[in-house]
């Protein structure tokens, strides 16, 4: 009887654990945390935005090169921005609108050492990708494409060849009607 009453408390603990950084977060309310906090010009960011009611959002900063597209479920939304490699040393407000409301937070930016390069990956981020497909082209029939074949006409080549194979349509045509009237003679 009494493993069982320890196994039920030691298995409540671990479900109180679990979810104390989940209360933690409700208390706090909603916000946006960027990571790294204090990232060089030019570096790679990671962004989540606590408190959203909906599945997508926009995450807008003078920092960022480009407003960044967060997605997820259960009020958390993640997703990527790169800080301006020209943008000065000091603190950003960063604001998501997210589902009809918004949530900010800030980023403080440093000034880039010449040993940083200015594409960082952050890790456990997947990088951005289109949310749609880009029309690219037709690959290899490229160069075929870039001349308009109906307002160049034909080569002197293709000419000649053209006046031949009419001249010798001709030819035979008149010579099988001659036979033709012959023939019938």
């Amino acid at each position: 009887m009494g493993s069982i009453s320890l196994t039920l408390c030691t298995g409540l603990l671990a479900c109180t654990a679990g979810l104390a950084p989940a209360a933690a977060l409700a208390a706090d309310g909603q916000g946006v945390t960027v990571t790294p906090a204090s990232p060089p010009a030019g570096s790679v960011v990671a962004l989540r935005a606590s408190g959203c009611s909906g599945t997508t959002g926009t995450a807008v900063s003078t920092a960022f090169v480009a407003d960044a597209r967060l997605g997820g479920t259960g009020g958390d939304l993640t997703g990527q921005a790169q800080v301006r490699s020209t943008a000065g040393a000091g603190t950003y407000t960063v604001q998501v609108s997210c589902g009809g409301s918004a949530v900010t937070g800030s980023v403080t930016v440093v000034p880039q050492t010449s040993s940083q390069s200015f594409r960082q990956d952050v890790p456990g981020v997947v990088p951005a990708s289109p949310f749609a497909p880009v029309h690219a082209g037709g690959g290899g029939t490229a160069p075929l494409a870039s001349v308009d074949a109906r307002s160049a006409g034909p080569d002197t080549a293709q000419a000649v060849t053209g006046l031949l194979l009419a001249a010798f349509a001709v030819v035979a045509v008149g010579l099988l009607s001659a036979r033709r009237r012959q023939g019938a003679r």
